[in-house]
């Protein structure tokens, strides 16, 4: 049977300390695992344990706290209250009491660690977290020309500081869950009271407290997929971000963010299809600028997704081409349909985003060399690809690639391929209705409740020129109404 589920969740801490010391040397495995242990010393005729994991924990601060409590031994008189002396040389602004052995281990295999002393029923948490990672480093999908360099950890305390510093928010709310029967991954709901809608609030963190499971090994993905049940759908319904000063705007417009322990990434509820199409370089230009890079991201978008079906429907089709774009035809032809082609195209270049994802970094540039005028060029010269398909391959992949939305790059680059089956089945009746099932499928999806082409599908004209033209910000007044937030005008509005 499944020993989680066997074990007293409520075990209270007994007054005896050996008898506390067999039930916890059992659970975690003192002797048996190297990374936990327990440190024993007596204060004041009295025995204490220290538990603790090596790796999460800073050494130094414990160190530090032993160092104080036998200065206590040594310096002070022995009195009626021994818990209160020893709470009070505690040298750290995070202690608490718990009462409960499982509440206990599971604060240690936190990075925390728990004290134990003989006679007492409490036992008390010093917060000594010292979590191995990396620094804040700017995101490699996020990058911008000016801006922050600082982008999110695996570390969740990092995180949330990092948003603080910029809400600095008396209402800014961080509420800590723990989420895996075995994992106990911490995920922060984070949100700012007053702002946010309390009901999307309330729904985001029963579905976070409903969630059972084992443990959280993809971190983030996991938690999306049992709060927005996304299924098969391959668009995505949340957004994701690394980016700090991305997760403080959204959290100043009424959204909601969850960050998860262990994942340099933060999901966003709600959004629609429109938000994984905006980046934060667009906010740091001027306005006519980010609309000129808006549009000119909203072109490659729709280049990578219409270009090749529009491109195989008229080599089908020559009559449909005019007299003024006869050069759209491949001027070459080759024992391999034109379909054919297109598909080994699409998988050459699926193949090579994923070997230089593989790839070590030294390799990369030979990678893309070998690719670029090997395989390439060679398949050319032998007719297995005309230059045209090439050609049309390399700008539908360039038009993913300018998708700021890595998951939108992927689910669009699905229906692609899907409407190059259709167009091939059913010519120009295939395009029209495949490019309308799209759509409606589309306009069908909603994300907590809003709708997904929100402001397009239904129309808000306010809203919608908003996604066209980025507006200065002085100009913005109002929060979006998808958020249905507490407090629609922007602070410092009039």
């Amino acid at each position: 049977m499944d020993p989680v589920r066997n074990t007293d969740k409520n075990q209270v801490i007994s007054k005896e300390i050996r008898e506390n010391e067999k039930i916890i040397s059992e659970r975690i495995g003192i002797g048996k695992s190297f990374d936990v242990g327990v440190r024993k010393l007596y204060i004041l005729d009295k025995e204490i344990q220290f538990y603790f994991v090596n790796g999460l924990c800073d050494i130094q601060y414990i160190i530090e706290l032993l160092k104080e409590l036998m200065y206590l031994d040594s310096n002070e008189r022995k009195k009626l209250h021994i818990k209160d002396q020893i709470e009070n040389h505690l040298t750290h602004v995070q202690v608490e009491k718990v009462k409960t052995i499982d509440e206990s281990i599971t604060k240690m295999l936190s990075g925390l660690i728990f004290i134990l002393i003989d006679g007492e029923e409490e036992a008390l948490i010093v917060d000594v977290r010292s979590y191995p990672g990396r620094g804040p480093e700017e995101p490699d999908t996020e990058r911008v020309v000016r801006g922050s360099r600082d982008g999110f950890t695996e570390n969740i305390i990092e995180n949330t500081a990092l948003t603080r510093r910029r809400i600095r928010d008396e209402n800014l709310r961080n509420e800590i869950l723990q989420v895996g029967r075995r994992s106990k991954t911490d995920i922060s709901l984070s949100y700012i009271d007053g702002v946010a809608d309390p009901n999307l609030v309330e729904v985001i963190r029963k579905e976070l407290q409903s969630i059972d499971i084992d443990g959280l090994t993809m971190a983030d993905k996991v938690v999306e997929e049992f709060v927005v049940k996304q299924g098969f759908n391959p668009f995505p319904i949340v957004r994701y971000t690394e980016r700090p000063d991305v997760a403080a705007t959204h959290l100043l417009e009424g959204h909601v963010i969850v960050y998860v322990d262990s994942s340099p990434s933060v999901i966003i509820f709600p959004t629609t299809f429109f938000h994984h199409v905006q980046h934060a370089e667009e906010f740091r230009q001027a306005p006519m600028v980010g609309t000129f890079l808006r549009w000119v991201r909203f072109s490659g978008m729709m280049f990578s997704m219409f270009i090749l079906p529009l491109w195989l429907l008229l080599v089908m089709n020559p009559n449909l081409i005019p007299e003024q774009l006869d050069f759209l035809g491949p001027n070459e032809t080759t024992n391999i349909p034109i379909f054919i082609q297109m598909l080994f195209g699409e998988l050459g270049i699926e193949l090579l985003r994923m070997a230089a994802i593989h790839t070590p970094s030294p390799l990369a540039t030979a990678l893309g060399l070998v690719a670029a005028l090997l395989i390439g060029e060679i398949a050319i010269e032998v007719g297995l690809l005309v230059p045209e398909v090439i050609l049309y391959v390399a700008i539908g992949a360039i038009g993913m690639f300018a998708t700021p939305s890595y998951e939108l790059a992927l689910a669009l680059k699905i229906f692609r391929l899907l409407l190059l089956f259709i167009v091939f089945f059913f010519k120009a009746p295939g395009f029209i209705i495949g490019t309308t099932l799209l759509l409606l499928f589309l306009a069908s999806k909603k994300s907590l409740n809003v709708p997904y082409l929100w402001p397009f599908i239904p129309f808000y004209p306010i809203a919608f020129m908003d996604i066209l033209f980025r507006q200065a910000v002085p100009s913005k007044r109002k929060r979006p109404s998808i958020v249905q937030t507490k407090n629609p005008i922007k602070q410092g509005s009039s």
